[in-house]
């Protein structure tokens, strides 16, 4: 009955530390800024929060906007220079999922100069952490939490993102 026990533990206790992995969650948020530096905007698409791209009107939209959008922001001379991924944050249990947030700086070239940026992403999972999709928390999105996460954990605290400042 003993072995049974031990190895009930030793078989469980990697599935539930896996499901807190900070490392796994920001290579995943890490994999999100370098396809929009790179401007492969598939790979944003298809790490984004699924609710949020329904309500952005699907994903064939939503990837119309990103690249539209970034488009004109390199016409205007606004280009992504780094994004640095922080640590990962506490892990919150919500509804069926688990949520984290995820510190990144941003850094771009203007026409004005270099800026940069700090804000956070909030990293979900819906499978128990073995994948994770994202949601940029910016000045919108903080305002839509409960409304694309009803399940929302109000136990994480959301900081305001910060005004870039010139480098």
């Amino acid at each position: 009955m003993r072995f049974y026990l031990k190895l009930l533990v030793l078989l469980v206790l990697p599935a539930a530390t896996m499901a807190q992995n900070p490392a796994v969650v920001k290579k995943h948020a890490q994999t999100v800024a370098n396809a929009l530096i790179k401007g492969d905007y598939q790979t944003v698409v298809a790490h984004t929060y699924p609710k949020a791209i329904d309500i952005a009107g699907g994903k064939t939209k939503m990837l119309q906007m990103l690249s539209t959008g970034l488009s004109q922001m390199k016409q205007q001379g606004f280009s992504f220079e780094k994004i640095n991924i922080g640590e990962p944050g506490k892990f919150y249990k919500a509804g069926k999922e688990i949520h984290c947030l995820v510190p990144e700086t941003i850094v771009m070239k203007t026409k004005q100069g270099r800026f940069q940026g700090t804000s956070n992403l909030l990293a979900v999972s819906g499978d128990q952490g073995k994948s994770w999709t994202f949601l940029d928390l910016n000045q919108g999105s903080i305002k839509a939490v409960d409304q694309i996460f009803p399940n929302f954990n109000h136990s994480l605290t959301i900081p305001q993102p910060q005004q870039p400042i010139k480098l």
